[in-house]
């Protein structure tokens, strides 16, 4: 049986996923939850979009939690429960769909971006870069990956939201490729 990502498993032919998706290098079909040291999945150094020391790769919780609690508390800073990132962490570990990148600078981690599929759409959420290495293709590279592992999935359109009056966001993510859509976003926090 094919592993998740793999052709022929609810995922498009790869004559169906937009070339720049296809650009980038393989995932990996697993991700182990434990390994000696963080090992890169994405290699990107021959890729125009990112400098060569930085790799991406799947989250260790072993190696990474403490770094990325650490670079979403900074870039985001949290105020409610629900979006505490230890938290975060925790739920999306228990659903296990290898669709949460870091990007790493010898072992440091610098940035991450947290995607999810339902079956229906993809989502981007998390998506963070440390202040000292923005402006270097990091977010960029995280995105795609991300986009690449959704279409590899099936996905045909990714959702994301940002926060209202950061049109610094906004502006990556039009320059990305991502339009503002008429939709109003609405939530409700459940009872646990």
């Amino acid at each position: 049986m094919a592993g998740r990502g793999e052709a022929g498993v609810g995922a498009p032919a790869t004559a169906e996923i937009p070339a720049l998706l296809t650009s980038f290098p393989p995932l990996a079909t697993h991700c182990p939850c434990v390994f000696p040291a963080p090992t890169p999945f994405l290699p990107v150094t021959n890729t125009p979009v990112m400098p060569a020391p930085i790799t991406l790769r799947h989250f260790d919780p072993q190696h990474d939690h403490a770094a990325v609690v650490e670079l979403w508390t900074t870039v985001f800073g949290y105020g409610a429960a629900h979006n505490d990132p230890e938290f975060a962490i925790h739920q999306k570990l228990a659903v296990d769909d290898e669709l949460f990148f870091v990007a790493g600078a010898d072992v440091a981690v610098v940035g991450t971006v947290l995607a999810g599929y339902d079956g229906h759409r993809g989502w981007i959420y998390s998506l963070a870069v440390r202040p000292d290495h923005r402006q270097r293709g990091i977010g960029l590279a995280l995105l795609r990956a991300a986009e690449q592992a959704l279409a590899l999935r099936g996905c045909v359109k990714v959702n994301l939201q940002v926060v209202t009056g950061n049109a610094t966001v906004v502006g990556f993510y039009e320059k990305a490729g991502y339009a503002v859509e008429p939709r109003i976003s609405m939530g409700r926090l459940l009872n646990r």
